[in-house]
């Protein structure tokens, strides 16, 4: 089952979150807000329609460049994804260098250049920014768009949804998107596996066609550089460029539930829920209610001072944090209110999000509050200012958004001109408590109960936001626990076979965040394990247990392992565990029948000797292990981490899996892992001195 390595990856992988805190004992006296002076940026328009915005800073001697294409919301269908491919392949190189090459030039200057589906950017010392720009508009008029490269990035696509499939995080942010706005709209429409599958060099083409062009593009350029240098250069690169004329989008409005609604994804493997309490809004930047709401959404949930993580985290611990975010914008946006929290006090945690969000509504918030929370904006935004690249921003924001032109100068004017009444009137009007939607994805075995005890509307959703029968466990006939373990002991080789492996060599590696990292496991029988991770041949990661005692290092750092983490490790009896399983030491417990990537897999709960628990679901039809969902905490947060087995292949006389993706949850975000297994060794290449 690899713990040692799923721990480790963990561990190194996640941090605590981390939240400002704000010094209650001395409250900010009201005041004048402070004022900000914003220079104009020179603003050219090129006879293609790009539109050059340059703001002249001479304090270091660089400059940058983003080109952004105001496209709008597009719809993907049944090749969603296709987007984010072709902004991938702008970065594969043009018609007239190859990807390496293409690197080369960029990288020999220390220039930083990344293109993306709206556009890109780029980075250089300002002796170097002619060539930065010029490097950036080939890649993005001339891209190379070759087959080999495409289906290398399509691969890739589909390996990390495969990782997302079993993410309880991943899942109930899609399903919640499609739930809010709609399947077949854009806004609520998401990739798959299939998606991806669906689409061709030829779709990714024709997108690039339609939507990259200078028809409502934006080309900002900041620093070190003065305006009319500016637009000859921009002139150069961009002023000969031709493309398709860009409509923006019509989409209608979606609707939220005439009564609030408890929408249920069963997530079978999950030992956390992802409550999302959500409704779609309409909030353009230019409304009135924009700036209260900034406010409002902060008090609610902005912060560890706010009404949600001080009461669902700080005073019932029900979860590490819960927050909530609402953003403005041309299109229809959502206010989403969100925790992940234990299966056991779903519906707790539930109640208390209502609560608090009656309260903003019903109760003026107190004048120290909306004080403290007045003036950490006046202070982020004043800081802000001092970035010219987010001056530029400003300036074509209010392009984009059909803004008054002062809008930013006058922009702490408004903040501090928002009273109490004004926080409690938007909370009213954005804040859903009536007709909420609420989204949780989880084990719905465990949560279901309490749910269905708040006397909402209860319906039941797949992880393809499709709706589906009330589920109950399967009914599993005349199978013990026994039965299953003894198929999979069979199905891997047998009692005999797997009693003659003393010792596991395996190599492999691990896909990251688009990184491959080599990693070399070793196992001694009964429990003895070593695992290294290594990046550009420097060790970054080494994990040891000597059967008694262990470590585990980290970037030079080394930490012994505490007694809770070496119970982790002390109840491992063999090298195949379950060969143990029968023998009193552990508990077993029959859940039922359910579905695991389509199969049908028995679900067993699983105590070990340390009361360390998982749960085990195993291929009702080959015997095989399909899937392992454990807790475990590392930095302080509670982790759901889930495993996934495939493509199991004979290594002398036994069956192991060469293919595993983890998802890791926690409640500041996660990680999803591909392991992917190059060559095993059996008996051979692992000695007792590898685990000192």
């Amino acid at each position: 089952m690899r713990k040692i390595l799923l721990l480790a990856v963990a561990g190194m992988l996640l941090s605590n979150g981390y939240a400002q805190k704000i010094d209650r004992s001395h409250p900010p006296k009201p005041g004048p807000a402070p004022v900000i002076k914003l220079e104009d940026p020179s603003i050219y328009k090129l006879d293609n329609g790009v539109t050059v915005l340059v703001v002249e800073n001479h304090k270091v001697p660089s400059v940058s460049a983003t080109y952004y294409i105001n496209s709008g919301p597009i719809k993907e269908g049944d090749k969603a994804g296709v987007m984010g491919l072709m902004g991938g392949m702008l970065n594969q190189g043009t018609t007239s260098m190859d990807k390496a090459a293409f690197d080369e030039a960029v990288e020999q200057d220390g220039t930083n250049l990344s293109l993306n589906s709206q556009g890109g950017s780029v980075a250089a010392l300002d002796r170097y920014f002619d060539k930065g720009l010029m490097l950036m508009a080939q890649a993005i008029q001339n891209p190379a768009l070759k087959e080999a490269d495409f289906d290398k990035l399509k691969a890739q696509e589909i390996n990390g949804l495969k990782a997302s499939d079993k993410s309880v995080a991943a899942i109930a942010s899609n399903v919640t998107g499609a739930l809010l706005f709609g399947k077949s709209s854009p806004l609520g429409e998401f990739e798959t596996q299939q998606t991806v599958s669906n689409i061709t060099l030829s779709d990714v083409k024709n997108m690039y066609q339609k939507y990259i062009t200078p028809s409502n593009g934006y080309l900002t350029i900041v620093g070190d550089i003065k305006p009319e240098a500016a637009k000859k250069l921009a002139e150069k690169y961009f002023g000969n460029w031709k493309g398709e004329n860009i409509t923006l989008p019509t989409i209608a409005d979606a609707s939220n539930p005439a009564k609030t609604e408890i929408d249920v994804v069963n997530m079978p493997n999950a030992v956390q829920s992802v409550i999302n309490v959500t409704n779609v809004v309409s909030l353009p930047l230019s409304s009135d209610d924009y700036f209260a709401v900034l406010l409002a959404n902060q008090i609610l949930g902005g912060g560890s001072d706010a009404y949600l993580f001080k009461d669902i985290r700080e005073k019932h611990a029900y979860t590490y944090g819960a927050y909530s975010s609402i953003f403005g914008g041309n299109y229809q946006t959502s206010f989403r209110a969100s925790a992940s929290v234990r299966n056991a006090v779903t519906d707790s945690a539930l109640a208390l999000f209502f609560d608090n969000i009656k309260k903003i509504r019903t109760e003026p918030v107190s004048e120290e509050l909306l004080n403290n929370v007045k003036a950490e904006y006046n202070g982020n935004f004043a800081i802000g200012t001092e970035n010219p690249a987010r001056i530029a921003s400003f300036a074509r924001d209010i392009l984009v958004h059909n803004l008054p032109k002062d809008y930013y100068r006058t922009y702490l004017q408004k903040i501090n001109a928002v009273t109490a009444a004004d926080v409690m009137r938007v909370a009213k009007k954005y804040f859903n408590y009536d007709n909420s939607r609420v989204v949780i994805t989880g084990k719905a075995e465990d949560i279901l109960p309490g749910l269905k005890a708040m006397g909402y509307p209860v319906k039941l959703y797949d992880k393809d936001a499709n709706p589906v029968a009330a589920e109950t466990p399967g009914k599993v006939a005349d199978v013990s626990t026994k039965d299953v373990i003894d198929k999979y002991i069979n199905a891997i080789g047998g009692v005999e076979n797997l009693k003659k492996v003393h010792t596991l060599l395996v190599n492999g590696s691990m896909g990251v965040q688009g990184m491959s990292i080599p990693f070399v496991e070793k196992r001694m029988s009964p429990n003895k394990q070593f695992l290294v991770m290594t990046m550009n041949g420097n060790e970054v990661s080494k994990t040891v247990f000597d059967g008694t005692k262990g470590y585990q290092k980290q970037m030079g750092n080394t930490t012994e392992m505490n007694k809770e983490q070496l119970a982790k490790y002390t109840d491992q009896k063999s090298l195949f565990n379950q060969l143990a399983y029968n023998d009193g030491t552990y508990k077993l417990t029959m859940k039922g029948l359910t579905k695991v990537n389509d199969k049908d897999a028995y679900e067993i709960a699983v105590t070990g000797p340390s009361g360390q628990k998982t749960t085990e679901f195993y291929d009702v039809k080959t015997g095989y292990l399909l899937q392992v969902a454990m807790s475990s905490e590392a930095n302080g947060q509670q982790m759901s981490i889930v495993s996934s087995f495939d493509d199991y292949k004979k290594v002398d006389d036994i069956y192991l899996p060469f293919l595993q993706s983890i998802a890791i949850t926690a409640s500041n975000g996660g990680q999803n892992l591909e392991m992917k297994t190059d060559a095993v060794k059996i008996n051979q290449g692992v000695s007792g001195a590898d685990f000192e």
